[in-house]
């Protein structure tokens, strides 16, 4: 119970400077909304995704790409306040080591799952029209849910690793590059020979397939269980390195 009062007190901590910071809230909501609006009305027409309508098609891609954006500031944060000594501050203090890295991890998962309800309003508005009911819900927000604390624990890593704040979110930049080489914003079949390896066999691809065929199609699809095992990976790696190398910097 310690521990947990401990990790809630520093999730309040970072929820408030996230809501405080106003090119945090545009980044992580504003940002994905408009690009989800541009790539709708802008390119949607000229882009082939078949019978399903291009918003249909790309919300999944855009509910990725808020995650993305949300986490960057995880690192940032944590660096931050690594390179400013408040982690020493908390050392001296009768706190449970461990809620450092849990309140970072626990409010951005919180604040990243609220941009995604944003965005799909934003969607729904939009035209945007799911098939997803009941149970199939559930598994949608489970999958996001732990796409999100995937790569939150990710972040945890760069955020301890990187000399400065800004170098600590700039990571994220790389995902990016992940997101538009994937299936997120055209099918793979459209990409040339090389992209489309690469786009076939990186995890941004199953991911954001299976969130569509659970959106769209109300069914997990044939991807499913590569899209959980890649987060249930990188949560793994990251969740075991973060806390390594945490433990390292603050013996």
């Amino acid at each position: 119970m310690h521990t947990l009062r401990d990790t809630w007190t520093l999730t309040k901590r970072s929820l408030r400077h996230t809501i405080r910071s106003l090119d945090t809230i545009i980044t992580v909501a504003a940002m994905p909304i408009g690009i989800m609006l541009m790539m709708v009305y802008e390119f949607g027409g000229a882009i082939d995704t078949g019978s399903i309508n291009y918003i249909d098609f790309v919300v999944p891609g855009v509910i990725i790409m808020t995650v993305v954006s949300g986490i960057a500031y995880a690192a940032f944060r944590l660096n931050n306040d690594l390179n400013k000594g408040f982690i020493n501050r908390f050392r001296s203090m009768p706190v449970a080591p461990s809620s450092v890295l849990g309140g970072q991890v626990f409010s951005s998962v919180l604040s990243n799952l609220l941009s995604v309800v944003l965005v799909l309003l934003v969607a729904l508005i939009a035209g945007f029209r799911p098939e997803a009911t009941g149970v199939i819900l559930l598994e949608f927000g489970g999958l996001v849910l732990l796409l999100t604390m995937a790569l939150t624990w990710l972040a945890i890593v760069f955020g301890l690793l990187a000399t400065t704040a800004e170098g600590a979110g700039a990571f994220s930049y790389v995902l990016m590059f992940m997101i538009f080489i994937s299936s997120a914003f055209l099918p793979t079949d459209k990409m040339n020979s090389v992209l489309q390896v690469f786009a076939d066999h990186q995890p941004m691809t199953p991911i954001a397939n299976t969130l569509r065929s659970l959106l769209v199609n109300g069914t997990a699809g044939n991807e499913a269980i590569i899209a959980v095992l890649w987060c249930i990976g990188i949560l793994a790696v990251s969740y075991l390195a973060s806390t390594w190398i945490y433990t390292r910097k603050t013996a």
